[in-house]
């Protein structure tokens, strides 16, 4: 990814909470030689540095066990006009722009074929999603003949993270006018 120092993340927390917040990934591999992309909501674990998620078994994504990878995740994004202040005092030297904040996680696939470790993240990830809401759904909600047959459906993907890099194009925060312009 191309980045300028001045918009590059160095700091790991900002980029482990974009992740939290926005679990919500495109997993880019190679099929045939060619780029392609899964957008699969992901669980980040800081301590063990692994990223996991599933899929349907029908998906050929975990086939590519061994490829190296890479995810991206995406927090707000929005257009930036000129400041009108900042006009004035460049004499119109600005220009608009795209705000955003992205990390980049960069690994290598595994796949994961293990019952119990698979119900262990569905669990992990839908109590994660639930638990702002007045009454939480769980998988245990669900008949268990009902599961058994949805966890023999998926298969578990892990990014076992070489390197991650974040870059903050953020809005900067508004400015206070502490003049009226002529």
């Amino acid at each position: 990814m191309y980045c300028p120092a001045r918009f590059m993340q160095s700091e790991s927390a900002p980029m482990h909470a974009l992740v939290a917040d926005h679990p919500l990934g495109m997993l880019v591999t190679q099929q045939g030689g060619m780029p392609d992309a899964d957008h699969l909501p992901f669980e980040l674990l800081v301590e063990e540095g692994v990223l996991r998620a599933h899929v349907a078994r029908g998906n050929p994504v975990w086939r590519r066990a061994g490829q190296r990878v890479l995810v991206v995740f995406r927090g707000p994004s929005g257009y930036a006009t000129p400041d009108r202040i900042e006009k004035a005092e460049t004499g119109g030297r600005v220009v608009p722009t795209w705000t955003y904040n992205v990390v980049h996680v960069h690994g290598t696939l595994r796949a994961i074929d293990d019952r119990d470790w698979l119900r262990a993240l569905v669990e992990r990830q839908t109590d994660h999603q639930e638990a702002a809401l007045p009454d939480p759904w769980s998988v245990d909600d669900a008949p268990t003949d009902y599961t058994a047959r949805l966890l023999a459906a998926i298969v578990g993907i892990e990014i076992v993270i070489d390197r991650i890099e974040g870059k903050w194009k953020s809005e900067p925060p508004p400015r206070v006018a502490t003049a009226q312009l002529a």
